[in-house]
């Protein structure tokens, strides 16, 4: 479910940020959508690693990371009126949705990951 509502609101940002200046080319509009699409990448990897409490929690916190980074570039792009306000409030409440599971799942790790080998 996070893992979905971050890949979405990564889709939403790359498609709003399409109309950001040429100029923000390398600057705001990379940065805004390497840090969405990193959340995702780090929920999937720690998915992956979820047989290593630690590993598992440590790649949430990177995806937890990368997401208030991405609210950081948000308003960035509200303060020089590259998004307006609804736009801003819609996708700034979308990253503390998934910031709320995420910090869930870091506090509940172990009812997301596995039981380790019996030997």
């Amino acid at each position: 479910m996070v893992y979905q509502k971050a890949f979405d609101t990564a889709m939403e940002i790359y498609r709003v940020s399409r109309s950001f200046p040429p100029e923000e080319r390398y600057s705001l509009t990379s940065q805004i959508i390497r840090s969405s699409r990193s959340v995702c990448g780090n929920i999937a990897e720690g998915w992956r690693k979820r047989r290593y409490p630690k590993l598992f929690e440590n790649k949430l916190t990177d995806a937890d990371g990368e997401a208030t980074e991405t609210q950081n570039w948000l308003n960035f792009a509200l303060a020089c009126d590259y998004i307006d306000n609804k736009t801003h409030n819609r996708i700034y409440e979308e990253y503390n949705e998934i910031l709320s599971i995420i910090t869930s799942m870091i506090i509940n790790s172990d009812k997301w990951t596995l039981p380790p080998k019996k030997k």
